[in-house]
């Protein structure tokens, strides 16, 4: 397993600390969960298999299946903790314009600390492009989300006059998510030429008023 894999898990917060029995189980299902963070993020869903996570943490396919009965279930796990290390987890949502782009930016800034989860997503998202795919749904609903939270950050931009002439409140949020996915497949070609918070910054700095 990758130190990327199992740091992107353990940036995660979680509740309180488990003991005994359950403190073992709730271990394991974290080494699952780094195991498929890494497996998806570089295999895919469809290509990576429930046997190929198994071997990088040495379980066998039914110990495996005794954590997540299924390989859906195990996704729809993995895209939960990627939430929670995300937009929704980071508690960026706020009713101040600015705050919200502000979260984004330091988002996009952590984001370049874990490989992982910029690949996971540029790798699911592509594929879930595909009616058929176990998480298309999951990323129709996740872009309607962050594009309405966009749309609701340069709407208050706007009301304070700070958006400049001619920029529509929906078409900016849906170039800014654009430019957010685009800069992370750059980045992630080329990691060394591409700083994905300062090309954020330079984006709202051209149709806003704001010093971000």
């Amino acid at each position: 397993m990758t130190e990327t894999a199992a740091s992107a898990v353990a940036k995660v917060p979680r509740r309180g600390r488990p003991r005994g029995s359950y403190a073992k189980t709730e271990g394991r299902r974290q080494e699952i969960l780094a195991a498929a963070f890494e497996v998806f993020s570089t295999s895919g869903y469809r290509a990576g298999s429930i046997q190929d996570i198994a071997d990088k943490i040495g379980l066998t396919k039914t110990g495996l299946l005794h954590h997540f009965p299924s390989k859906e279930a195990l996704l729809e796990a993995v895209l939960t903790l990627r939430d929670e290390d995300s937009w929704a987890g980071a508690g960026i949502v706020t009713d101040n314009g600015t705050d919200t782009l502000n979260g984004i930016i330091r988002l996009v800034h952590n984001n370049a600390t874990v490989p992982g989860l910029v690949a996971l997503h540029c790798v699911l998202s592509a594929e879930s492009t595909d009616p058929t795919h176990p998480a298309h749904e999951y990323f129709q609903r996740r872009y309607d989300w962050v594009r309405n939270v966009g749309s609701q950050a340069f709407s208050d931009l706007d009301r304070r006059g700070s958006l400049r002439p001619g920029v529509v409140p929906a078409v900016a949020s849906r170039q800014l998510v654009a430019l957010m996915d685009g800069l992370q497949l750059q980045w992630l070609l080329d990691n060394n030429s591409v700083d994905m918070a300062a090309e954020l910054k330079a984006f709202l700095r051209a149709i806003t008023t704001e010093t971000f």
